[in-house]
């Protein structure tokens, strides 16, 4: 009989995907959220794909709050801990996601050892290797420069929260001492399963299927189908030689904006631009929308990534990015149709 695992962030685009994983592979899956008046959307959504039977329940968590912790962490031998602020702009305040981000990650990092939980896999990103970069390859080694002026608020709280994460890992003195993996997805596109299309991934595709992104900006960065993550996730709890590492959940050339609308164009989505905005439009709209200000940091990069350990360890072929933009356009394109049958 498989194990219990606790996913924080259940409701997030990654987690429920991350769930419907776990419940596929026989696991009992406790998801955690900060209203459990979500739980029965949640369910209905994961009942689609896989039924869950009664191996899925719910549970209050705030990563802001020490409250719950420990007691959601009862009878789990594992822990995904999904759960991360993802607001791409720029704040006035960094705290306002770095500490929620770091103070977070290490309340489930606590319990979870209290707890003795085996083996804690965490969620963080490609730009905590990345974020200085600007060409060249980077491996699952690199670290993101955090003297770098130029870098978004988000890619700090995921930098600095990782590395929290590891500080703890590797400072374990006494008593149980937990597992830790780190995943490191690239820009995440694939299918939305409670046609929420709340979050940065998301919206784009709302925008560029719309006909609401005008113009394409010069973006491109390796990415990934959150299917993909998810699978890796699970993977991750049980492989012996994923322990103590950080795995790149990335294609290895990197993804243009452009290339993603040209795809949808072909496919019949005719409403898609596929002009290219000007540099210095996007720094005009940046000095009043926060949102461009932050989309500005990733401007004219190409960077590819290292995935060869994530490929190895993993026997991972990463799913062909046309048929998760197109997965995800379709669930999006569903999600739009019912809003708008009900306005």
């Amino acid at each position: 009989m498989k194990k219990k695992v606790l996913v924080t962030g259940v409701s997030g685009f990654v987690g429920q995907h991350c769930a419907v994983e776990l419940l596929k592979h026989g696991y009992h899956v406790k998801g955690s959220l900060r209203d459990l008046s979500k739980g029965d959307k949640i369910k209905e959504a994961i009942s689609k794909v896989v039924d869950p039977k009664d191996q899925l329940e719910f549970c209050i968590l705030d990563l802001t709050k020490d409250e719950g912790w420990e007691e959601a962490m009862k009878g789990c031998e594992f822990l995904l801990h999904v759960a991360s602020p993802f607001i791409f702009k720029q704040t006035d305040d960094e705290n306002e996601l770095i500490k929620p981000a770091v103070d977070g990650t290490l309340r489930a990092l606590k319990a979870a050892q209290k707890s003795e939980v085996k083996r804690v896999v965490l969620t963080s990103s490609i730009t905590a290797m990345s974020g200085h970069m600007y060409s060249g390859e980077f491996t699952p080694n690199d670290w993101t420069d955090l003297s770098d002026k130029n870098l978004s608020t988000y890619t700090r709280s995921k930098t600095i929260a990782e590395k929290a994460a590891w500080d703890f890992y590797n400072n374990q003195k006494t008593g149980h001492k937990i597992e830790l993996v780190v995943i490191n997805p690239g820009g995440i596109t694939g299918p939305t399963l409670t046609n929420n299309l709340e979050g940065t991934s998301m919206d784009t595709l709302v925008q560029l299927i719309t006909g609401k992104m005008s113009m394409i900006p010069d973006v491109s960065f390796p990415m990934v189908d959150v299917r993909d993550v998810a699978a890796l996730h699970v993977q991750a709890l049980t492989n012996e030689s994923a322990n103590g590492k950080r795995f790149i959940a990335a294609s290895k050339q990197p993804v243009h904006y452009m290339d993603i609308a040209k795809m949808l164009k072909n496919n019949g989505y005719d409403k898609v631009s596929t002009k290219k905005a000007p540099l210095f439009l996007l720094k005009m709209i940046g000095f009043v929308n926060k949102e461009v200000k932050a989309l500005l940091t990733l401007i004219g990069k190409h960077l590819s990534a290292d995935n060869s350990q994530t490929i190895s360890v993993f026997n991972w072929e990463p799913m062909s990015m046309e048929k998760s933009a197109l997965d995800m356009a379709k669930s999006v394109e569903i999600a739009l149709n019912k809003k708008y049958s009900k306005g």
